[in-house]
């Protein structure tokens, strides 16, 4: 028996092809550390080159054509999660589940997950909803759970397919559970600590800031410079789902941000979006969708000295800077930023910007 690779309608790509499957295909050989250069969606000379090295490699035939002989090695190589629009039941349709098997996996995830799911074949968007909230609850223990609790019909059914298919579909569940909200999405797309990274002038006037500060002796510590529009769409609707005011599923989605803020409960989203907050440290002010951090145009520093700070302002005086010691509440060394173009926003402690905003 063999998992059922007609029901994907994969089409046979070579030099020349284009489009979302041969995208779906760089990404796989990238990841699997062949030279592809881009993942772009156009199969040239490159992709080719390491098609066929990727051939060579599983003693395939070498022809730099990823027709079906080639798809069915690398789908349970990895591929298979690479396979655009890939849904649960697609999955379990490759992996030869028919309505009986599926209802298995229900029956079997409802020994996990509370409330139970329907048990009807039909392995939709709640049923998947279901699947990644078991991954979350059980982690690697899933895998054993598939084993334990699919019945030996199921088993029989699948044949000397069966494990490997779980390897596969335990793969799937826990990729959709860390599709997930949580605070595991802090680390993606992280906020620049970098002043290269602001937009010019705004960033040779912080430069020239930020000279004047160490010569006269004082202590800076970057916070936040850039801060890519997708962090400030995972913050800011976090934010607003922890709040109570946006419910998960009506957040709009984002392109480039494969999050699923949608968990198996209601609790359970907004759950993990205050974890997200707590991760993040929103705090009491919300973050903007659009802002001078996005902009490229703001800087968040800590910034304190001892005693009195004699600091050149932009134009080469010399003024003493006293207390407090601070960057925050001095409204002297406010004047001093503000010479250079770098302007202090009052509410906010440790932020400046390009207009004070």
């Amino acid at each position: 028996m063999a998992f059922n690779l007609s029901v994907l309608k994969l089409p046979t790509i070579k030099n020349g092809s284009t489009g979302s499957i041969v995208k779906a295909w760089q990404s796989f050989l990238k990841e699997a550390e062949y030279p592809i250069g881009t993942v772009d969606g156009d199969f040239g000379d490159i992709t080719e080159t390491a098609t066929r090295s990727y051939q060579q490699r599983n003693g395939l035939a070498v022809n730099g054509i990823v027709n079906n002989t080639t798809y069915t090695k690398a789908l349970v190589d990895g591929f298979i999660y690479k396979v655009p629009n890939l849904t649960a039941e697609l999955l379990l349709t490759y992996l030869n589940f028919g309505v009986a098997e599926a209802k298995d996996l229900q029956k079997s995830l409802n020994t996990i997950i509370s409330p139970d799911l329907v048990v009807d074949g039909d392995f939709g968007a709640r049923s998947t909803d279901g699947l990644a909230q078991a991954y979350k609850q059980r982690d690697v223990r899933l895998r054993g759970d598939f084993e334990n609790k699919l019945s030996a019909t199921t088993k029989q059914k699948l044949g000397q397919d069966f494990d490997l298919g779980m390897d596969i579909l335990n793969g799937y569940a826990k990729i959709i559970r860390f599709r997930l909200s949580g605070p595991h999405w802090i680390d993606y797309f992280p906020t620049s600590k970098s002043i290269s990274d602001l937009a010019s002038p705004f960033r040779e006037r912080v430069q020239s800031f930020q000279k004047a500060l160490v010569e006269a002796g004082a202590q800076t510590i970057i916070a936040a410079t850039y801060r890519p529009r997708e962090r400030a769409y995972l913050m800011h609707y976090a934010a607003k789902i922890d709040r109570g005011q946006i419910a998960a599923k009506n957040v709009p989605s984002m392109a480039g941000v494969d999050i699923q803020w949608v968990h198996y409960t209601d609790a359970g989203s907004v759950q993990a979006a205050e974890q997200m907050v707590e991760a993040y440290g929103v705090g009491g002010n919300p973050v903007a969708l659009e802002s001078r951090h996005t902009q490229k145009l703001a800087i968040d520093w800590n910034i304190t000295w001892e005693g009195t700070l004699k600091i050149k302002k932009s134009d080469g005086a010399i003024v003493s800077v006293g207390s407090p010691p601070n960057g925050t509440n001095n409204t002297a060394l406010h004047a001093v930023g503000s010479s250079y173009g770098v302007i202090k926003l009052l509410n906010d402690p440790p932020h400046w910007s390009s207009d004070g905003r």
